[in-house]
């Protein structure tokens, strides 16, 4: 069974830095994408950053320059380390894996390339 657990969420002032992690079990990353993505209150669900195993990276413009996604592979753990945090950062965090072909014309940072997803982890930036 996947699992995906994410961690290393919590409070943080703005201007401040967080690193999260995501640990996936029941299967090996394949060559498909990870991302992170992020839901606010009253919001939409929205993709932060992507990486394929290929190495291939994508972000949403309002976190380019801020977070870089990051992957082991020999661990089987996704990273994202966020630097510089704003108020507006403050969501819900979840990883999701792809482990199936979806259709190539889906982008990396689009909730339907994904098929499995971790319970959250809470990112508060207080101004």
């Amino acid at each position: 069974q996947v699992q995906l657990v994410e961690s290393g969420g919590g409070s943080v002032q703005s201007g401040g830095s967080l690193r999260l992690s995501c640990a996936a079990s029941g299967y090996t990353y394949s060559n498909h994408w990870k991302g992170w993505f992020r839901q606010a209150p009253g919001k939409e669900r929205e993709g932060v950053a992507a990486i394929h195993n290929n190495g291939t990276t994508a972000y949403a413009d309002s976190v380019k320059g801020r977070f870089t996604i990051s992957q082991d592979n020999a661990k089987n753990t996704l990273y994202l380390q966020m630097n510089n945090l704003e108020p507006e950062d403050t969501a819900m965090y979840y990883c999701a894996a792809q482990t199936m072909n979806t259709n190539p014309a889906i982008r990396a940072l689009s909730n339907m390339r994904y098929n499995y997803w971790g319970q959250g982890t809470q990112v508060t930036v207080s101004s």
